[in-house]
């Protein structure tokens, strides 16, 4: 079997439809189709209800999901060994938010070197659309972030609750500010923020990233909402104000990952990443 129609499987599988999956993999509409048609026709089953509304797993297709996976796994991870240096047994990739590499994640990388050192790390910044689709390709063995999507073969666990704070370089900066700056933190925040400031827009200054809108109200003014993990150093030092009787939108960090894998290495990981969210929880 060609492993780019396991590839353009997994792709549908992700994405619900076979459009996001061209989208996602570069080629046109028509070549995902003749690969999944040709796939089905190697298989002998039929492995998507194709509709109107986009494309779901057939009880074959819900089958066959944990097979390609492994497929494309194991040529991954056979990628990874090989090129691994000398000294390393094993590795294991880990994509999250960028916000998440501010203390968190890197404290995580710190310990898997001293406490796993027979593993190569591969680390990524990732968004969750990239990070799921990862995921689901087995590409990724661990994400962390804030809207995870419910997928076939993927556990998700809640790590801490990231509380987002409205910060400003000046303490006295009015609200509503003019020099609002919207962090894209996904859906929920989206959703929790038109519901406290249902007349405010959001549209005047846009980013993807925290770091990028700390930096900012940092050299320029205005104002932001950021996890207060992030912002906190700044807070204390006098750099950044909470913005005065503004409300707390409260994030839940989650990581991602494949039910059936069992490797020591890879179930350590998981768990320090729990024991670093249960203390991150304990401090907000």
């Amino acid at each position: 079997m060609d492993i780019e129609f396991a590839r353009t499987f997994l792709a549908v599988a992700a994405a619900g439809n076979f459009v996001g999956a061209a989208e996602r993999l570069r080629v046109t509409q028509s070549t995902v189709s003749s690969r999944v048609q040709t796939l089905e026709a190697q298989i002998g089953a039929r492995l998507f209800r194709r509709s109107r509304t986009g494309a779901e797993l057939t009880p074959a297709g819900q089958r066959f999901l944990r097979h390609a996976k492994t497929l494309v796994r194991t040529l991954e991870q056979a990628r990874h060994e090989v090129s691994l240096p000398s000294g390393f047994n094993g590795g294991l990739t880990l994509s999250g938010r960028i916000a998440l590499w501010d203390t968190f994640l890197p404290n995580w990388a710190d310990w898997m070197r001293t406490n796993v050192p027979g593993i190569s790390l591969r680390l990524e910044v990732g968004f969750e659309d990239g990070i799921m689709q990862g995921l689901v390709q087995g590409a990724i063995d661990i994400g962390v972030m804030y809207t995870p999507e419910s997928r076939p073969g993927l556990a998700v666990e809640r790590l801490f609750d990231e509380h987002m704070v409205l910060v400003s370089r000046n303490p006295e900066r009015p609200w509503p500010d003019s020099g609002y700056i919207h962090v894209d933190w996904g859906p929920e925040f989206h959703a929790q923020f038109g519901a406290r400031y249902p007349a405010t827009a959001t549209s005047a200054r846009a980013v993807n990233a925290g770091w990028l809108a700390m930096h900012l109200v940092q050299t320029n003014g205005g104002s932001a909402y950021l996890p207060l993990r992030m912002a906190r150093d700044a807070i204390e030092r006098g750099q950044l104000w909470r913005v005065h009787e503004s409300p707390l939108i409260t994030m839940p960090a989650y990581m991602v990952y494949p039910l059936d894998r069992a490797e020591s290495h890879f179930e350590r990981g998981l768990e320090q990443l729990r024991t670093l969210g249960a203390e991150e929880q304990a401090r907000v």
